[in-house]
């Protein structure tokens, strides 16, 4: 029930009385530690959450999901207030952090669980990926490989893979521009 309340938008009011437009997105570019910074880094992101995605598995494991085992995802789950952050720089960023012209693969991990993939909630997001994956397309010169898929559950991942970059010092502050390092 927690994860359906996520997909959903809320508006809160913080104590001074500004009101904010809290949304969720679920992302697959890759290995999930260097997304997951660079969302953070967001200035209008809330959080984010390193986990999975898309598979046929109950519960899956980094162990089964890594081996390809799982049929799911790493991803990255961004609550965003969209009155700060808007789903076009959500998914400028989404295209920046990775390659999404090559087929299960970024870099040297190779697997349909490091797919590029935008998981939407609901038709608006639908919509509004499918125009940001035609852009990227039409600005690169060549087709994607990123795919739109119905989010499922998110499965979260363990907690060690959470904020696992900035766990080994490098920074998540808001609006931080020094190149991001991943490292196993």
């Amino acid at each position: 029930r927690q994860r359906e309340a996520l997909r959903k938008t809320t508006v809160a009011v913080d104590s001074s009385g500004r009101s904010s437009e809290v949304a969720s997105l679920v992302v697959a570019a890759g290995c999930f530690w260097g997304v997951e910074l660079a969302f953070a880094r967001l200035p209008g992101v809330i959080s984010t959450e390193v986990g999975y995605i898309g598979g046929s598995t109950p519960r899956p494991t980094y162990s089964a999901v890594s081996k390809g085992k799982s049929g799911h995802a790493e991803a990255v789950r961004i609550i965003f207030d969209a009155s700060t952050i808007g789903l076009t720089t959500l998914f400028g960023v989404f295209f920046d952090v990775h390659d999404p012209t090559t087929l299960n693969r970024q870099g040297n991990d190779v697997g349909t669980q490091y797919r590029s993939a935008i998981f939407y909630s609901d038709e608006r997001q639908r919509l509004a990926a499918q125009t940001a994956i035609e852009r990227e397309a039409e600005r690169l010169g060549t087709p994607l490989a990123t795919t739109l898929e119905r989010a499922d559950t998110f499965w979260p991942a363990e907690d060690y893979h959470q904020a696992y970059l900035e766990k080994g010092g490098q920074s998540a502050a808001k609006g931080e521009q020094t190149p991001i390092r991943c490292y196993g």
